[in-house]
């Protein structure tokens, strides 16, 4: 596999020096997280916290929140059985269990300030308890309402990216390596940039490293992202991978990271998104279907259920 080395520039590496990455090891996830895992970190590292609660999905979210929510009651339930239930005036029931269910409640009403009046503590030691509870209850309320606001005025790019990468015809005669990305949201993002970095193992001297080389794009910038945009570089005689092959790509664990820059005009931020394609995800001999057309009244829809959708297509033979 022949490459011009002029293109590969060590700042092109993306951070991830020189070493290089096991079998299907991508450097960027497909989801656009970075594939780096750290340790020799505390165990309780405050500075991760917020990032983590803002930055983790709305299942896992709702699912700490949930919990969170839960195991407070479920402590303070006990902790109101162990002072004695009698403590609770109201709590009626003739078992633990019963116990148990009214002290959980009750603590959940404290908890949110509710208060529905049924049960109330009596004595000094549960009134205390009850109070810092009501005291905790507004400071964890408090926090989950900042942590809420914050996911949803967090500004961030929501792209769509093809599954796959196309190796197509393009112009007259020529390839193209190319992908398709499109706004999942309604927001309208201008001033997009986009950059592909084509990375390879490779035997130096007998010890294998990672290169990386930045690939030419037909089109880098777009002023606004209204349809789908076709990322395409072209397999030309510029190109550093013309005469690459699928066997290439396969032998050398190749991989593409796709980063995408763009300024979301709902939020007068700077976004950006990021994917990677491993060599299996290379498609040969293929092109995209339009993912979009105009309806009865000339509007025009954009399918983004059909941003992966190709078909097989005949390939230059001089290419």
């Amino acid at each position: 596999m022949a490459f011009d080395k002029k293109v590969s520039n060590s700042e092109d590496d993306l951070g991830f020096g020189r070493q290089a990455v096991a079998k299907r090891q991508r450097t960027i996830n497909k989801d656009g997280s970075i594939n780096v895992s750290r340790k020799g970190l505390p165990f309780f590292r405050t500075t991760d916290v917020y990032n983590n609660l803002i930055s983790m999905s709305w299942t896992r979210f709702w699912a700490v929140i949930v919990t969170g929510y839960l195991i407070t009651n479920l402590i303070f339930a006990t902790v109101y059985n162990l002072t004695g239930i009698e403590n609770l005036r109201g709590a009626d029931g003739g078992n633990l269990f019963e116990h148990f269910y009214n002290a959980f409640f009750f603590s959940a009403q404290t908890l949110s300030t509710v208060g529905y009046g049924h049960i109330s503590p009596k004595g000094f030691l549960t009134n205390t308890i009850a109070a810092f509870e009501s005291m905790l209850g507004l400071l964890a309320f408090a926090l989950a309402t900042g942590l809420l606001y914050g996911r949803f005025s967090r500004p961030s790019a929501k792209i769509i990216f093809s599954e796959n990468m196309l190796v197509a015809p393009y112009l007259q005669g020529e390839r193209g390596l190319m992908f398709r990305l499109a706004n999942m949201r309604a927001n309208t993002l201008i001033d997009l940039n986009v950059s592909v970095v084509f990375s390879y193992n490779e035997d130096v001297d007998g010890k294998t490293v990672r290169k990386f080389f930045p690939l030419a794009l037909e089109r880098t910038t777009a002023n606004i992202l209204t349809l789908s945009w076709t990322v395409v570089h072209p397999l030309n005689d510029d190109s550093p991978i013309k005469h690459i092959t699928s066997d290439d790509l396969e032998r050398t664990n190749a991989n593409f990271a796709v980063l995408l820059k763009a300024y979301d005009d709902s939020f007068s931020e700077t976004v950006h998104s990021r994917t990677s394609y491993q060599y299996d995800e290379v498609v040969w001999g293929a092109r995209f279907v339009p993912a979009f057309y105009a309806d009865e009244t000339g509007k025009m829809i954009l399918d983004l259920g059909k941003i992966s959708d190709f078909a097989q297509a005949e390939m230059p033979l001089d290419a």
